[in-house]
């Protein structure tokens, strides 16, 4: 017991060294920073007539840039018996133009050294390229191109719908935690779109053919619906007069009303069993709690993602130590919050038990932290190192072009805008003990849970 005490006194020490190098090389990030203008002074936007939006980031530590083009639809857009078309077009947008054929899209970028790829979630679907800044004039004319221009013929949907579906199969239908994760978020969503996998139900992608693709394509894909995020070696003007000169002639559509994704009012908890073959059991638990579009007080997003940081912001966070180190209940556990959503979204909970612990220890554990929260406030040292370690990794996103361009699109695409995301470490730091309280006391309640347990059941 003695060794024992002294490892997790070491590991204490070490955390605390951890946590006073993070500020550390946060303050010496900021003092290289502020030898060059900020994030916001180096990033322009501008509209297009046809209402297409432009920002662009200039960062010029590199000869390179990336592009991407984001449309704001996802699988949460989609209505019963059409789940999974968003994710299926995504498929087909490289399946060729008149222009550029099926394939020769993904060969020409990498012929001039570049990487490509597609994403489709629930709130948007985007497209991006990676390459030297010089090629962007390549990047921007293509992808204006199959903006209007992409060809979906009956063969090349018969042939990518089979490849969804075995991506289903991989993915969910094969591993028992992604079935029961499912139909956790089906249960913890009635009344928004994000009740429904992004990747649609298999019945429905049995059902769906390639003119439902073609009429989704149709229905969401204009200028006025699309936002260009360009971050790297470039000029905005430049890029600007690219984007005017190849996105501009395609005429804007009539863009369909958003959903809300707005949760129906808790009427108590609910729960489900997932009975499956498995070899572990596993707890997933969630509270129905505003995002940054439907809270009347966006402190309280903010409070949420604190909170979430004090269970679950690393080694030395409230679930790590005191479940799974000093208690061992659980094999492994964690917590979370988005927040950054259309709608309304999820406060999390998921852990399997360590052996010779039950589910309902578990869970029971988990709730002792939620009605700790309630009735203590956070320890202002505990916090502070919270907020340096979810600072930081703000922070040390800027490192990277893409996950530039990832925040300013997400944040953009759920209709706010990309100055928010640089006023979120200020708005972090001033989170108080007080308003993390006051955020479990109102939102982690029994009406607003939903838990769903994989019960496993013989191989």
């Amino acid at each position: 017991m003695a060794n024992l005490a002294s490892r997790f006194i070491l590991l204490a020490s070490i955390s605390a060294c951890l946590t006073t190098l993070t500020l550390s090389l946060n303050n010496a990030w900021a003092n290289e920073m502020s030898a060059r203008p900020s994030a916001a002074e180096r990033t322009f936007s501008h509209t297009l007539d046809n209402g297409m939006k432009i920002i662009v980031r200039e960062d010029h530590r590199a000869p390179v840039m990336v592009s991407q083009v984001w449309y704001k639809v996802g699988s949460s857009y989609e209505h019963a018996g059409m789940t999974g078309v968003s994710h299926v077009l995504e498929h087909l947008m490289f399946k060729g133009t008149e222009k550029v054929p099926d394939g020769e899209f993904s060969k020409l970028i990498s012929q001039y050294g570049g990487s490509e790829n597609a994403f489709t979630s629930y709130d948007y679907t985007g497209y991006y390229q990676v390459m030297s800044a010089t090629n962007l004039p390549l990047s921007i004319e293509l992808e204006a191109d199959r903006m209007q221009n992409a060809i979906m013929p009956d063969e090349a949907f018969a042939k990518e719908i089979e490849v969804v579906k075995e991506e289903r199969r991989l993915r969910t239908d094969d591993k028992p935690n992604s079935v029961a994760y499912e139909r956790f978020m089906a249960a913890a969503y009635l009344s928004s779109g994000y009740h429904n996998p992004v990747i649609g139900w298999m019945h429905d992608l049995d059902n769906m053919n390639a003119r439902d693709a073609r009429n989704w394509y149709k229905k969401w894909y204009m200028p006025n619906n699309a936002i260009l995020v360009v971050v790297g070696d470039v000029k905005a003007p430049e890029v600007f007069e690219l984007a005017a000169r190849y996105f501009g002639p395609i005429p804007k559509g009539e863009v369909p009303k958003r959903p809300l994704n707005r949760e129906v009012a808790g009427k108590g908890e609910r729960r489900i069993s997932v009975d499956i073959p498995a070899k572990i059991a596993t707890l997933f638990v969630g509270y129905n709690v505003p995002g940054i579009n439907t809270a009347e007080d966006e402190t309280d997003v903010y409070a949420l993602r604190m909170l979430a940081g004090v269970l679950d912001g690393g080694y030395s966070a409230r679930i790590e130590t005191d479940m799974v180190r000093n208690q061992g209940i659980a094999a492994s556990a964690g917590a979370g919050y988005g927040g950054f959503s259309l709608g309304d979204t999820l406060f999390y909970f998921s852990g399997v038990p360590a052996e010779g612990y039950s589910i309902e220890q578990l869970e029971a554990a988990f709730n002792e932290q939620i009605e700790k929260l309630q009735t203590e406030l956070a320890d202002p040292e505990e916090l502070e190192r919270v907020k340096a370690q979810i600072i930081s990794g703000i922070v040390y996103q800027q490192d990277s072009i893409s996950s530039q361009a990832n925040q300013i699109g997400r944040m953009e695409a759920i209709g706010r805008s990309w100055q928010e995301a640089d006023a979120m470490v200020e708005k972090l730091s001033a989170i108080t003990p007080e308003q993390i309280q006051a955020a479990a006391r109102k939102y982690l309640v029994t009406d607003n849970r939903t838990v769903a347990v994989l019960n496993p059941q013989p191989l």
